[in-house]
């Protein structure tokens, strides 16, 4: 990638936030406000108008998008504010629908570990963000890459201890689904050689039946359950600073993965003192059976601001790809032995969750990586939905599906939620895990197109890099943000820039229910939109 003009991009988008009507930066609802943009390329994604030259706006809400198009029926005590775009680019704001932004906002405040190659490096960074540690206070750290540890092998806690003998250590893998804990973490839990594993996890040991220290997939609540929970004030300082950093590069709006009843709580004082910074579509932790029990008996919140609805349940079902839990229907291509394929809910329970959330009107959205993982995830919508209309229920990650999965979602008129940067972070090992002929069914995008299923884009961030540039480079080039590989990374499934914005914009819209008021650039719709110095159509996917 050129730096330079990432940068430059990067530095004009964050001036989104500013030019965000819906924040009211632009005018009140007391008095009649105008802003009129002209002199620039606006690309809508409306396909009746697809550029246009003139953006005009009323308080909030676009009023009229053309080509050198003029207010009507302004009265003289109307204010207009005029901007001059010097052939500057609008985009429609930025949609991230599948994000964990309370964990951006916490990630401040534990040592960073994407990158590190080996326990020493750990050791390394802990000790740089930790350097004078009182004894017994958690030490937390995030971003060691479980993908690529799996093939290489997994870390041993020996380094850990050492470093830290009085202090508990918790190493959030980088997308999860592993946790590395050093022998005082161990303790807190008290686990032994005799504790078994739990359901949906795996405890791996050492020769002599020791934990190693690494938990996979739910094995890991043995330990995170004894790791102190931020308050809800720390909660919501937490979200505000994840929602204020997206902001700064372009999203307008985001889709929050996994609402606890805490975070729950956090948001909504947050939209009641209108502190959110950008538009938040809730999905509740649909693993939460006491969670989910009380919003069936509730419904669904719908904000005419869109603010904060909350009509989504986010369901984990399988595991990940890079620690070998995911749902595979044949064995795992690499070390079939090493693998741990787990169900972090049981078909029976998914689809009781299934038909109530479609008699409630509640939208599904299953995590899913695995091709059976995906398989069995179509097969329990099919059955929970009976005669339900637009019902846009969602398969999340979708990374490795069966033959038929793609004309099974195109029918169903279910949608596949998939990240750009999953597939180039996974790239250097993916086929390793899935052989040569499933890997043509891994991260395929044009696949879904051609068979006229739905696909939106996003980052699932903390984990891979998130910004909406680097989403839209990793979708259309297929390389690493290093340039490689060279030729990019089965470029058959890329797609054009076109497409990725839609996916990125609009169709996340409408995968939130909100399309006729987010998504793209036409009169009626929220004024959410960021500019940018070059036009995203016209510079190389470079």
């Amino acid at each position: 990638m050129n730096l330079t003009n990432a940068v430059k991009i990067k530095t004009i988008m964050a001036l989104a936030p500013l030019l965000l009507v819906g924040c009211g930066l632009l005018g009140d609802n007391e008095h009649t406000h105008y802003t009129v943009l002209t002199n620039g390329v606006i690309i809508t994604l409306d396909a009746k108008t697809p550029t246009a030259s003139t953006l005009i706006i009323k308080n909030n809400e676009i009023v009229s998008v053309g080509e050198n198009a003029t207010i009507k029926g302004k009265a003289f005590t109307d204010s207009v504010t005029t901007i001059d775009l010097q052939g500057k680019t609008i985009l429609p704001g930025i949609i991230d629908s599948h994000v964990h932004v309370r964990e951006l906002g916490m990630d401040k405040i534990k040592a960073d570990l994407v990158g590190v190659e080996s326990a020493e490096e750990m050791v390394e960074r802990l000790r740089a963000k930790f350097p004078n540690p009182e004894p017994n206070v958690w030490l937390i750290g995030q971003g060691w890459d479980e993908g690529e540890f799996g093939s290489r092998g997994y870390p041993d806690r020996a380094v850990l201890d050492a470093a830290f003998p009085d202090n508990p250590v918790a190493l959030e893998s980088l997308h999860g689904f592993g946790g590395f804990y050093n022998a005082r973490a161990l303790e807190f839990a008290s686990l032994t050689n005799d504790t078994p594993n739990p359901e949906g996890g795996t405890i791996l040991r050492r020769e002599d039946g020791s934990a190693t220290g690494v938990m996979l997939t739910l094995a890991q609540d043995l330990i995170d359950q004894h790791i102190p929970e931020p308050s809800q004030a720390q909660l919501e300082e937490a979200i505000v600073a994840g929602l204020s950093t997206m902001a700064a590069a372009g999203v307008t709006s985001i889709h929050e993965a996994g609402m606890t009843d805490k975070d729950v709580s956090a948001f909504q004082n947050l939209a009641e003192t209108n502190a959110l910074p950008i538009r938040v579509y809730g999905m509740l932790d649909g693993n939460n059976t006491a969670l989910m029990r009380d919003w069936f008996t509730q419904g669904i919140q719908n904000d005419p601001t869109d603010y904060l609805d909350i009509r989504s349940i986010k369901v984990f079902y399988d595991g990940s790809l890079g620690s070998r839990t995911a749902l595979m229907a044949a064995p795992y291509s690499d070390k079939p032995e090493a693998a741990n394929p787990s169900e972090r809910i049981s078909p029976d329970n998914m689809l009781t969750l299934g038909t109530e959330a479609a008699e409630k009107g509640f939208q599904m959205a299953v995590h899913a990586i695995g091709d059976e993982g995906n398989n069995r995830t179509l097969n329990i919508y099919d059955a929970s939905l009976g005669g339900v209309k637009d019902h846009r229920w969602r398969i999340e990650h979708a990374q490795v599906v069966l033959p038929d999965f793609y004309d099974r979602l195109a029918n169903m008129g279910a949608i596949a939620s998939m990240q750009p940067s999953h597939a180039m972070g996974d790239s250097g090992w993916a086929e390793d895990r899935v052989g040569p002929d499933r890997i043509k069914h891994a991260y395929a995008w044009q696949r879904i197109l051609a068979a006229d299923g739905k696909l939106i884009f996003n980052s699932d961030l903390p984990g891979e890099p998130w910004t909406p540039m680097e989403t839209l480079y990793f979708a259309v080039s297929r390389k690493k943000l290093d340039g490689s590989p060279q030729q990019g990374w089965y470029t058959d499934q890329a797609v054009s820039v076109e497409t990725g914005l839609k996916a990125m914009t609009l169709d996340n819209a409408y995968a939130a229910f909100q399309e006729d008021k987010l998504g793209s650039l036409e009169a009626g719709k929220w004024a959410d939109f960021v500019i940018l110095d070059k036009n995203p159509m016209d510079v190389s996917p470079d």
